[in-house]
């Protein structure tokens, strides 16, 4: 029994090592390579979108499922589309947040569609 334990914090340990060095090789080889290790033009201009990504990656799933499947009804959804359409319509900073959140206060509490 102690030796399946000692086992176990040996691999955690090292799974740990493992991740720190991984982590600290990858940013650091950025410093060490310094103007020799300049990323390509065209890979450049492709990693402004990386944010931008990420974001969807993280909002997108949560808008268009309810319960676990999709629904073209969700509230959250359709918050969303008119959030985006404010935004890329009129460029106000407040103005698709406030009509967003009127749109899902709407729909979830029953007054609107």
């Amino acid at each position: 029994m102690t030796e399946g334990v000692m086992s176990e914090g040996l691999w955690l340990w090292l799974t740990l090592l493992t991740i720190g060095s991984t982590t600290i090789l990858t940013r650091g080889s950025f410093i060490l390579a310094g103007e020799k290790g300049r990323l390509p033009p065209a890979l450049q201009r492709a990693l402004r979108y990386a944010p931008a990504a990420a974001l969807s990656a993280l909002v997108m799933p949560d808008l268009l499922l309810d319960g676990g499947s999709f629904d073209p009804f969700n509230p959250k959804l359709a918050a969303g589309i008119v959030v985006v359409a404010v935004a890329v319509r009129w460029r106000n900073p407040w103005l698709p947040f406030i009509l967003g959140m009127a749109v899902l206060l709407l729909m979830r509490k029953g007054l609107g569609w």
